[in-house]
């Protein structure tokens, strides 16, 4: 069995986010997926704090958004400037040029500031005047959303949403993590020194996507594809991209535990963070359902 190899990280951001374990290492299995993170929660919850600790944690660049009603999407990518010295226009990156971005409050902005982000995060370019400019890599978005009962929210569109690799929720610390966090114990995110560089996340990504999954556990992502999809099922059921993504986070998952090879407790492992905002129901009867199959 291999070694985990982030595990000193998860260690390390376990000291700034206190009790939260296993939404850390899903968070960091999305980054090793190569996908986007939806965080929805309450507020004072630590969502910036996961997002600010796992920049530092490999050195990357990040900045901070608020998405607002008046944000528009030239604030995100950019505008082209005149340069009056030379008689031209050069290009003035806006924050979306940042390895980590972290989107808060996304569904408070406009339509047309979601489709720009949405191209960041389809394609990792931006379009400004009919140009295209690559975002620098490995590029992650971390949105924020607050519940639509909220005053000024909206709820993001199906293509915003299958967008994101996986939805967490943080919620509440244990009684023994609230009491250490009252007492001081935890570190801030400033605190925390880089356990490796931009272009190691970038190898450990290309370890993940190599992770071997058998023709047994493909079948099983698909069974479980073909039972979200049946007519007496509400919704349209996981899209084939929602099964690749599927695939990716569960091969990031075993990487992250230390195994060569993805298992089918990898797979129910990330299934609640990928399917649930894309179904119409708990990802939790997908897996009662095939296993009733079987």
């Amino acid at each position: 069995m291999a070694s985990r190899p982030l595990q000193p990280l998860i260690t390390a951001i376990g000291r700034v986010l206190l009790g939260k374990e296993e939404p850390v290492k899903l968070a960091l299995a999305c980054l090793l997926a190569r996908g986007h993170l939806l965080i929805e929660d309450l507020p004072g919850m630590g969502k910036t704090t996961l997002a600010e600790a796992l920049a530092r944690g490999f050195g990357l660049s990040f900045k901070r958004v608020s998405f607002t009603s008046d944000l528009l999407p030239a604030d995100l990518t950019g505008i082209n400037v005149f340069d009056a010295a030379n008689t031209r226009f050069h290009f003035q990156p806006g924050p979306l040029f940042s390895q980590v971005l972290l989107a808060d409050e996304i569904n408070r902005a406009s339509p047309r500031t979601q489709s720009a982000l949405l191209e960041a995060m389809a394609a990792g370019r931006v379009s400004v005047d009919g140009v295209s400019h690559p975002l620098p890599q490995p590029f992650l978005v971390i949105a924020t959303q607050n519940g639509i009962d909220q005053v000024g929210t909206a709820p993001l569109p199906e293509s915003q949403l299958d967008r994101f690799l996986m939805r967490l929720s943080l919620g509440f610390p244990n009684r023994e993590a609230e009491r250490a966090l009252l007492s001081g114990a935890a570190l801030p995110p400033a605190s925390l020194e880089p356990i490796s560089n931009p272009a190691g996340l970038l190898e450990l990504q290309g370890q993940a996507a190599a992770q071997h999954c058998s023709t047994a556990l493909l079948d099983y992502v698909l069974d479980l594809a073909a039972f979200s999809r049946r007519g007496d099922q509400p919704g349209p059921g996981l899209s084939p991209r929602a099964c690749q993504g599927l695939v990716a986070a569960a091969r990031a998952w075993s990487l992250l535990e230390g195994r060569d090879h993805v298992t089918p407790t990898d797979v129910q492992a990330v299934l609640p963070a990928v399917a649930n905002h894309r179904l119409q129901r708990d990802a939790a009867a997908l897996l009662a359902g095939v296993d009733g199959l079987r």
